[in-house]
């Protein structure tokens, strides 16, 4: 499974959000929105690399869990 760079974007902005949900510091953490903005100039190379996955979490589970 190849997904496109719009699905990975999609999937890390949800991420972010559900992260900073309770715990976001407007002084060092960017918005979601500036999140996004900081993704689509990524290769998708280097949104592959932001997803951090490792043996037991495949991309499409990682797909499955935020998209």
């Amino acid at each position: 499974m190849t997904p496109d760079k719009f699905k990975l974007i999609k999937a890390l902005v949800a991420e972010y959000e559900y992260l900073c949900h309770d715990d976001f510091d407007p002084e060092t953490d960017s918005t979601p929105q500036e999140y996004h903005e900081m993704l689509t100039k990524m290769s998708y190379d280097d949104l592959i690399q932001e997803v951090s996955l490792d043996e037991r979490f495949t991309l499409e589970e990682y797909l499955e869990a935020w998209t």
